[in-house]
């Protein structure tokens, strides 16, 4: 594929709370990885970014984990949404489509007064 883009700053916790709530359950690689397959392949989620960010969504009560089995037999931890978690995804995405809307009319041809 060509060039992977960087995860904007602030973004990639709402992508986790929309991926957990699309999908349930899911281990961190699961995550990551269908974060990128979300993407076609335009993102890479890297080990040393996901992990940190699970890490802080768990410690505001966004998601919650516990242990299981992967699908290839080993053990690994498995987030979720929380009630608190979907409260805040439908904040972020209010706020995301609020920006986007106001970065569109920037790039949107100038009307004449």
């Amino acid at each position: 594929m060509g060039d992977k883009t960087d995860i904007w700053q602030g973004t990639l916790a709402l992508m986790i709370l929309k991926t957990l709530e699309a999908m349930g359950a899911l281990h961190g690689y699961g995550v990551a990885r269908r974060i990128e397959q979300t993407s076609g392949g335009l993102l890479s989620v890297n080990y040393g970014t996901i992990y940190p960010a699970l890490i802080k969504l768990e410690q505001e009560g966004y998601i919650s984990s516990e242990w299981g089995m992967s699908d290839n037999n080993r053990r690994a931890k498995y987030y979720r949404l929380t009630r608190a978690g979907r409260r805040q995804l439908a904040e972020e995405a209010r706020e995301w489509e609020k920006t986007t809307a106001i970065l569109a009319r920037f790039f949107a041809p100038a009307k004449e007064s």
